[in-house]
């Protein structure tokens, strides 16, 4: 295991991040849920004392070395987690069977690069929610700023990010195919969680800590998409505050890590609807996107859920598509064929076509 010092005791890896930050709680989420030692930081506080990451994206997570050192950061929670996967044993993430354990990593690319957008478009386009917002973020590197630096931060911030709307899809012309999607869900999810308590067992993967990360904010943070939540989905509350700490929770086969999940043969219906709501929207953007991407296009055009969608192509998303076609050809044979089985019908085998 990584962080020991020449056998002396284990130091805890240090994260810095942002309450605000839906990537941030996911990625506490997932280090709370292993059990791994870690400290945590408000990113560009007084305690930073984390080294540069490559870019300037949080959450950044720095792994002592051998000396115990922290020699470097890295930053995209997906590649954190498979480091984390790489360099700590026990309450594994990933599923033992290749099919379930590659629905897991597609669902968690759902929530990470789809779900963000009814985050943003929430937080971004409600004038409460605008108002918490600027008034809340800067704060998290300074809460004793004087009144005058934080409304200068609060006008830097709010006008930064909200001139990214339309980057991102959140437009008057998109927003009931991201405000639907938001709605559905919720939907989806609180009819799953009255049956099991994760989405692919009794024990949370990349997908739940992916869903989770946005929902943190959507259902726990910003005002208009919590009052939703709560109307629409009192499970899908009590559960996103649930899991932004699971360490309490018991595994069956911790020693093994290798209990607990589903296997392909019973992948639950409701697991089978969320896979459709993958393919009614995610996968047709991506598709998009990938095509704008290659063809030099300057705007992102596809039909989602029967509205037309436009927004700016994203390079990042183009980079997704890459990797999840890249997963799915590694798959054995056979073990493609079975996830194929799965996705057939849903939306999602556009993906790979």
């Amino acid at each position: 295991m990584s962080g020991t010092t020449g056998g002396g005791p284990v130091r805890p890896l240090r994260m810095a991040g942002a309450l605000g930050s839906p990537y941030s709680l996911k990625m506490r989420a997932v280090l709370r849920y292993r059990r791994i030692p870690f400290e945590w930081v408000l990113r560009g506080s007084r305690w930073d004392d984390l080294p540069p990451a490559p870019v300037a994206l949080i959450p950044a997570i720095s792994i002592p070395d051998a000396d115990g050192r922290y020699p470097d950061a890295m930053i995209d929670s997906s590649p954190q987690i498979v480091r984390l996967e790489a360099e700590f044993a026990g309450r594994s993430l990933v599923p033992v069977d290749p099919v379930v354990a590659f629905c897991d990593l597609l669902l968690e690319d759902y929530g990470d690069e789809w779900v963000t957008k009814a985050m943003y478009h929430y937080r971004w386009w409600y004038p409460d929610a605008v108002a918490k917002a600027g008034r809340q973020l800067p704060l998290d590197i300074d809460e004793q700023m004087p009144a005058a630096t934080l409304e200068r931060s609060r006008q830097f911030i709010t006008d930064r990010q909200q001139g990214r709307m339309a980057l991102v899809g959140s437009t008057e012309g998109n927003r009931p195919v991201i405000e639907r999607s938001y709605e559905r869900l919720l939907d989806l999810l609180d009819a799953h969680l009255a049956g099991q308590p994760y989405l692919l067992g009794d024990r949370p993967g990349r997908g739940d800590f992916g869903i989770f990360g946005q929902l943190s904010q959507l259902v726990g943070w910003d005002p208009e998409s919590a009052r939703v939540a709560v109307e629409r989905a009192p499970r899908v509350v009590h559960w996103v505050n649930l899991t932004d700490d699971l360490s309490w929770l018991p595994v069956d086969g911790d020693e093994g890590w290798d209990d607990g999940w589903v296997d392909a043969g019973s992948v639950p219906d409701t697991i089978g609807a969320l896979l459709h709501e993958v393919g009614r929207t995610y996968a047709p953007f991506l598709v998009a996107n990938a095509a704008a991407l290659a063809s030099g296009a300057d705007e992102v055009v596809c039909a989602i859920d029967g509205t037309e969608y436009r927004q700016g192509p994203f390079a990042y998303q183009g980079k997704c598509l890459t990797w999840l076609r890249a997963a799915h050809d590694a798959l054995a044979p056979q073990v493609r064929s079975a996830v194929d089985r799965v996705l057939d019908g849903t939306g999602c085998e556009q993906l790979f076509a």
